[in-house]
């Protein structure tokens, strides 16, 4: 594509956001010169109006929260897992106007493939804390592992019906749990425990509890990656138990935003390495 492009990831708030660390050092190594990609402050409401206001250099929109079922509804086409999971992180500029799809798939299960996850998962349970876009994009990540059995935790059953439809939509059997009831929740055949909760979400009290019924093969997956470690990744690493991070996560599920963006294949080890210089963090090769 000649000239310059730009992209931007929408969010509120944004300025923590490391995309812009792993887009740029993509089209660093792809020789797209005049690319640029910035981060721009965004609610669910602003949205429409923020993306409408684009001129044609804007190629596409990586969306975090509180956006994502904003980015769906405003597209104008949309993949079928953005669709069946009733929320997008990425939005790219077509012929017809702005064509959505969840990438935060391929970032859970990329993440969880590289912590050693089983793949494919079989019939063991996988856990999922919270029921917000990105417990609904982890459903679509095990589905794509094999996933059969899924236990949501939650604090207000009442404001998980949307996650509880996508796992149905993928005809898996779900179950819901309250943090309040974890006492209830059978860890003991748990080969995942996916928290997607904020930060803070999760106590240290809570965290070993719940990492406590895991057996010694589960995997543990924290959607946060700052601040690190979280209470939950630090009680599975003094268990011995493999932990993928945030990091892990956004890495995945950007190389499909760079090749939809660009129409190029992402250069995975340029991308993993300008995320392991910016913090630090030894973040899983590709």
């Amino acid at each position: 594509m000649a000239g310059p492009r730009r992209a931007a990831v929408l969010g509120s708030p944004v300025a923590h956001s490391l995309s812009p660390v792993l887009h740029a050092a993509a089209y660093e190594a792809l020789g797209l010169h005049g690319w640029t990609y910035e981060r721009r402050e965004c609610t669910a409401d602003d949205l429409p109006g923020l993306v409408g206001g684009l001129d044609a250099a804007w190629v596409g929109l990586s969306v975090t929260m509180p956006g994502k079922r904003a980015a769906l509804a405003y597209a104008t086409s949309a993949s079928t897992r953005a669709r069946r999971l009733g929320v997008a992180n990425t939005l790219v500029r077509t012929d017809a106007g702005w064509s959505a799809d969840c990438t935060d798939v391929d970032g859970i299960a990329g993440a969880l493939r590289g912590a050693g996850i089983a793949d494919p998962v079989g019939s063991q349970d996988v856990v999922v804390l919270g029921a917000g876009a990105t417990a609904s994009a982890a459903v679509g990540a095990l589905d794509a592992l094999g996933t059969g059995d899924v236990q949501l935790v939650v604090r207000d059953p009442a404001r998980a019906a949307e996650t509880t439809a996508v796992v149905d939509a993928y005809g898996m059997r779900g179950l819901v749990r309250t943090f309040d009831g974890l006492d209830e929740v059978d860890l003991s055949s748990t080969t995942a425990l996916v928290n997607t909760t904020p930060a803070g979400a999760v106590d240290a009290v809570t965290a070993d509890r719940l990492v406590d019924g895991l057996p010694a093969h589960a995997v543990v997956l924290d959607a946060i990656y700052h601040p690190w470690p979280t209470p939950l990744a630090a009680a599975a690493e003094r268990r011995g138990l493999a932990v993928a991070t945030g990091l892990d996560m956004l890495l995945h599920q950007a190389f499909g935003q760079v090749e939809q963006f660009t129409g190029c294949s992402a250069p995975r080890r340029e991308m993993h390495a300008a995320l392991v210089r910016a913090t630090g963090f030894d973040v899983r090769p590709p």
